[in-house]
């Protein structure tokens, strides 16, 4: 299958190569060329704009960094729209706002073409390992297609519902996630202020009905003092604040959510914010 792919960063490195892996001829688009440079000596083909990649390829995914980048691939100058898609599959996988995941699934089906929104959760390691979870929003048919490729990238998916479903899942995804590293991060503050053996704390608590996936992924790498990112303090902080905007349209208050979101803010503040979300810890401990 000829697949394009826009947007090669952390996690689209890793899917693209998985696409690679199985076959597929994969058109690779990134604003930073050389970011898609090691795709490009595996055998996938560049292309200039998102545009080029669309006419090249029969699914188009992107996968970019904020709701304002979706906009400029899908609708910009030289994006997605700016050509011929009758015909075609597009999978946005970036968190975005389901607000704008409705407006590509009308837009697509005004052309001809159809849309899924498809987030995905999984982080860096999850890329990697072709583990990621895949939260859907769009038509059941549509979906049944592309099973196969989400069956490459990850280990759990499924539809949701309408267009918008996707990015609301994930959302719901992203506030229970805030919950975990805040615990998780309090937690290692406790354990050393207390003089425990942390990794010790660590391989208990990880038998008990503490254990999840931030504290098994995410406390080993504070433990290293590493802060480098499977996903972004900036991009934790903008998937929060669309939580938070959503939550207000349905009357809804999250004050645990609030506070996970002016922590973040806090780190990024202090010149964080390209860290990995598990530099929340440096709030507490030393900053190197």
């Amino acid at each position: 299958m000829r697949i394009g792919f826009i947007g090669t960063g952390v996690m689209g490195k890793s899917i693209v190569k998985h696409f690679l892996a199985k076959g597929h001829e994969v058109m690779v688009y990134n604003r930073t060329k050389s970011k898609s440079d090691e795709l490009v000596a595996q055998g996938a083909i560049w292309q200039e704009t998102p545009a080029e990649v669309t006419n090249a390829s029969e699914i188009i995914f992107s996968m970019v960094g904020y709701p304002s980048d979706v906009e400029e691939i899908y609708y910009g100058a030289n994006g997605i729209f700016s050509v011929e898609v009758k015909d075609k599959i597009l999978v946005d996988l970036t968190t975005s706002t389901p607000t704008l995941a409705e407006k590509i699934y009308q837009t697509a089906k005004k052309e001809g073409a159809a849309a899924l929104d498809a987030p995905v959760s999984g982080g860096d390691l999850g890329a990697q390992n072709g583990t990621l979870s895949i939260m859907i929003g769009g038509d059941q048919a549509v979906y049944d297609s592309v099973v196969p490729l989400f069956d490459i990238m990850g280990k759990s998916y499924s539809l949701q519902g309408k267009a918008g479903a996707g990015q609301h899942t994930k959302m719901a995804n992203q506030i229970m996630i805030a919950g975990t590293m805040t615990g998780m991060t309090e937690m290692l503050v406790y354990a050393k202020a207390a003089n425990l053996d942390v990794e010790k704390v660590l391989e208990t608590l990880g038998g008990g009905a503490a254990q999840n996936w931030s504290m098994s992924n995410y406390a080993p790498r504070i433990l290293k003092a590493d802060y480098s990112p499977g996903f972004f303090v900036k991009h934790f902080i903008k998937d929060l604040k669309i939580a938070l905007d959503e939550a207000e349209k349905m009357h809804l208050n999250l004050p645990a959510t609030k506070l996970a979101t002016e922590l973040y803010e806090r780190l990024a503040d202090q010149g964080f914010d390209n860290d990995g979300t598990q530099a929340l810890i440096k709030l507490w401990w030393s900053k190197s």
